[in-house]
């Protein structure tokens, strides 16, 4: 970096973990290279972030800003893991309520602040920027196929994009090749559900569309090789700098206690013979659902190990909603943790033969940067769409679901895993995701693309500043 001064770089996520660990890891991706963060959250998230490494603390400054309160929304709640998805819309008001904090502490921050990346829920944020003549940056955690599926923010500001499903089970117009990264009927039902009244005065969709159109630049979390012809295609749908940082591979350091235990279960297992089965922080199933996954995973006759972590809000943990006497039938062959795990090690450890996943874009990479082969149970916001482009990229099989109910059997589940696990059909599945290891999880490639986008803000950092 020689003799110039580091630039200060204000990190603003969205509140669920999903979003805050992601903008952690690129904060140490910029102090590693002496740049100074500001990362700002609410106390609670704070707290909830991996311990940053005493070499690197001095760079990263937590700021803590107050949830304000609001109607509806549950006092400890600060993040979207704390409550069920019917109430995020409150989250959001109370969110968008962080407007006049925030922008005081950029006034008043010291050194001022180069650059601010934010996330898609801060709307408000790129227009305070321009304000103060702050260079703005939009990271989006969403592949390049999810937002060119969202669509062209003048379209989307016009009011030109319908959220419906009839708009959204079928390819927009402004995706000029064949695709089947599309929404499923029941899919877009479940996305729907949380935004009912859409109380935070803002849709989603709006929120996207500003997020992009009133940014500097947009940066994307993602392998331009694993998906050039969307990536191509936001670069012109966008008209302005679009960025790849790229995956952000996970960190495998350290080990604690809860690690220790689940290493010595894994490290009795046959090479390529568990299931790791983990469906994210916000997945709510039915006990329908729950009960068809079970049993599903009883009948393939695999280990597995399996995350369920208890729905936020109900008074019923999902332990007691299993299939009566699962825990004692699948007792020497199956794990069911409804604690946190260290997931980056678990599928890095080579027991692993395959990972059952909610598509979340964290998990997806998490899995693909160790090579595992994808069964994909997709539930809401972009799951489906992530899906359907890894199906399409032949790394895993979808377990098949009515479309218009998102109902499935437990049998759809053992053969699925099957295919993917087992049968010679899956093989070149399997050597498709061991191949993907060499993109996601390729240290110097990831390396490369963060040098090449801290480069760029250096070089840019006063070229925004106030323009309109």
């Amino acid at each position: 970096m020689g003799t110039e001064k580091p630039l200060h770089i204000v990190m603003f996520p969205w509140l669920a973990i999903g979003h805050l660990i992601p903008f952690h890891h690129l904060s140490k991706c910029l102090a590693q290279r002496g740049h100074k963060v500001s990362f700002i959250s609410t106390p609670r998230n704070l707290e909830r972030l991996p311990t940053t490494p005493s070499h690197l603390a001095p760079f990263i400054h937590l700021v803590s800003l107050p949830l304000p309160k609001v109607e509806n929304l549950p006092h400890h709640a600060e993040s979207s893991m704390d409550i069920p998805h019917h109430k995020a819309q409150f989250l959001k008001i109370a969110f968008d309520n962080l407007e006049s904090p925030l922008t005081k502490f950029l006034q008043n921050s010291n050194p001022f602040p180069d650059w601010i990346i934010y996330d898609y829920a801060s709307h408000w944020l790129p227009r305070i920027a321009t304000q103060l003549k702050i260079s703005s940056a939009y990271l989006s955690l969403f592949t390049a196929a999810t937002m060119a599926f969202i669509g062209p923010p003048s379209v989307i500001l016009s009011g030109g994009r319908e959220f419906n499903p009839e708009a959204v089970t079928v390819a927009p117009n402004w995706v000029p090749f064949q695709s089947d990264v599309v929404y499923r009927p029941h899919e877009i039902m479940k996305y729907s559900d949380g935004a009912v009244g859409n109380e935070s005065g803002t849709p989603d969709e709006v929120r996207f569309g500003l997020a992009v159109d009133e940014s500097d630049i947009v940066l994307f979390r993602t392998c331009v090789e694993f998906e050039p012809e969307w990536f191509d295609l936001v670069c012109k749908l966008y008209n302005k700098p679009v960025i790849s940082i790229g995956v952000l591979p996970p960190e495998m350091d350290g080990g604690d206690q809860a690690w220790i235990k689940i290493k010595e279960w894994l490290d009795e297992q046959r090479v390529n013979s568990v299931i790791y089965v983990a469906l994210g922080t916000e997945v709510t199933l039915s006990q329908t659902e729950l009960r068809e996954l079970a049993t599903g995973l009883e009948k393939c006759g695999l280990p597995f190990f399996w995350v369920l972590r208890n729905p936020p809000g109900s008074t019923r943990g999902y332990s007691e909603m299993l299939p009566t006497g699962f825990t004692d039938r699948v007792r020497n062959r199956g794990v069911v943790s409804t604690e946190w795990v260290p997931q980056a090690k678990i599928l890095s450890h080579p027991a692993i033969a395959g990972f059952l996943t909610h598509c979340g874009w964290n998990s997806v990479i998490e899995g693909l940067c160790c090579g595992r082969v994808l069964i994909m149970f997709p539930v809401m916001n972009d799951q489906g769409l992530n899906a359907r482009l890894l199906a399409g990229k032949k790394v895993g099989v979808e377990i098949p679901r009515d479309e218009r109910d998102g109902s499935f059997t437990s049998d759809s589940v053992a053969e699925s895993v099957e295919l993917a696990v087992l049968s010679e059909a899956g093989e070149s599945l399997r050597a498709n995701a061991r191949r993907m290891k060499e993109l996601f999880g390729d240290g110097d490639r990831n390396g490369s693309c963060m040098d090449s986008f801290v480069s760029y803000l250096r070089k840019n950092k006063t070229k925004f500043m106030g323009s309109e």
